[in-house]
């Protein structure tokens, strides 16, 4: 599998891997192919998911710019393509508390408009006619053992009393009454505003507005090269080459190895893990006591995650391989499935279906950032969402455009500092290694 820290390209016109959002989501929408002949552009931006087409969206609609995108492979081929599809008011992996901490509580509020707003975005986008399976609202935070409930507890209290966010509290029998009988969950607490959709549907919705606001997206077309010269910005393709004023890096977790300097060696490319099991029939789903749709996430330092899907199979996802060369190993998967049944022993027979991996982006102080390049001043880039980058990514496509057009960002850590270096960067996969165990350690006794 490409792996962003070994590898200098993630492909040419790939086709998307063998998940179920694939499978059920039908043809792909037309785009304007390979790019084979050199062109001029006020704007390029590189990569088609989230980021890039919001960005290009934004760019043409509120201020009249037309952009043109260049996709390596497909459309979302990314991780925009491969996500659980959850929508929640959340972004990076930093709690609000330690916002408050580090910047003050008028930053931290600050961020969380952001991240409302994203929300906010993705539901008006919807609006505009996107099929993309929404499902009923609702997030449920679980507690993974007795001891996590009581800090879920007082982390929705801090949440009512900060932004007079309504959270609900649900004890272990009402959880298992009314919503799903997890025998690994101990109490959950419950936001009203989280949903879940089909990724890859959603993004296709997002390339057809695009489209219709007059943007040009050209797969297949993958840059291997970005040099500056006499103050242009020279993008070279496989077959033609694009002379700009301004360029976007919109790969997230995807970004080749030393791809550019403005992120070389300041992400942490981190391998997510899916797997989507037979539908269950209607004895399974009673046994189970499986009544919700709302998306599902627990409380351990290596979450897991969940939903029951519209024909009534169960997602479930959690951290994959450590390397690209090891996504495939079976091991994940099959961890995977071991752990749903734990969850629901009645689906002891159940096997998965559909079983894939994508890359997520972590920064190294767990927030995103928007910004120009430090070297290079017309190149800009929105990069590391640390997982929570499905709502996300719109706003950052959005500033994104604010910030290409010469428009003031708000004064935000997101908007206003370069993503940082991470120490020893050679050793990141060690580090992430050394987390994993740490993490495996605390969930089981901590």
């Amino acid at each position: 599998m490409y792996d962003p820290l070994h590898d200098l390209s993630p492909g040419t016109n790939i086709d998307y891997p063998e998940s179920y959002w694939a499978s059920v989501s039908g043809a792909a929408p037309q785009d304007n192919g390979q790019l084979t002949a050199d062109i001029n552009a006020d704007v390029v931006i590189i990569g088609g998911g989230y980021t890039g087409l919001s960005c290009a969206l934004h760019l043409s609609r509120e201020h009249n710019i037309k952009a043109v995108v260049l996709e390596a492979n497909k459309t979302a081929w990314g991780c925009s393509g491969r996500n659980a599809g959850f929508i929640l008011k959340s972004t990076g992996r930093k709690p609000w508390s330690a916002m408050t901490k580090s910047w003050g509580e008028e930053v931290m509020r600050g961020i969380y408009s952001e991240v409302c707003q994203g929300v906010d975005s993705v539901n008006a986008l919807i609006k505009e006619g996107i099929d993309c399976e929404q499902q009923s609202s609702g997030y449920i935070r679980v507690a993974h053992k007795p001891s996590m409930f009581a800090g879920l507890v007082t982390q929705a209290k801090l949440l009512q009393n900060t932004f007079s966010y309504n959270v609900d509290i649900i004890c272990k029998d009402e959880l298992h009454q009314n919503y799903m009988a997890d025998q690994n969950a101990h109490g959950a607490i419950r936001f009203n505003d989280g949903f879940g959709i089909n990724p890859l549907k959603l993004a296709w919705g997002y390339q057809k507005l695009a489209q219709d606001a007059g943007v040009k997206i050209h797969t297949g077309s993958p840059v291997i090269e970005l040099t500056e010269r006499n103050q242009k910005q020279i993008i070279t393709t496989p077959h033609a080459t694009v002379t700009a004023q301004k360029v976007v890096l919109a790969t997230n977790g995807y970004t080749p190895k030393n791809f550019h300097s403005s992120v070389a060696n300041k992400t942490l490319p981190v391998l997510s893990q899916i797997i989507v099991t037979e539908p269950l029939n209607a004895e399974q789903l009673q046994a189970c006591n499986f009544l919700t749709s709302n998306v599902i996430m627990d409380t351990r330092a290596l979450k897991y995650y969940y939903r029951k899907l519209p024909d009534n199979r169960i997602l479930f996802g959690g951290r994959g391989a450590i390397t690209g060369k090891a996504a495939d190993d079976p091991y994940y998967t099959n961890r995977l499935l071991g752990v749903l049944k734990q969850s629901f022993p009645a689906l002891q027979s159940i096997n998965y279906q559909h079983a894939w991996s994508g890359w997520i982006c972590m920064s190294l102080d767990d927030i995103p950032h928007i910004n120009q390049a430090e070297d290079n001043s017309n190149v800009y880039y929105a990069m590391g969402y640390c997982g929570n980058g499905v709502s996300f990514a719109v706003q950052a496509g959005k500033r994104l455009a604010d910030k290409v057009a010469g428009v003031e960002l708000p004064n935000l850590p997101l908007y206003n500092s370069p993503l940082p270096k991470f120490p020893l960067p050679a050793l990141r996969r060690l580090g992430q290694w050394g987390y994993f165990h740490y993490g495996k350690i605390k969930d089981a006794y901590f």
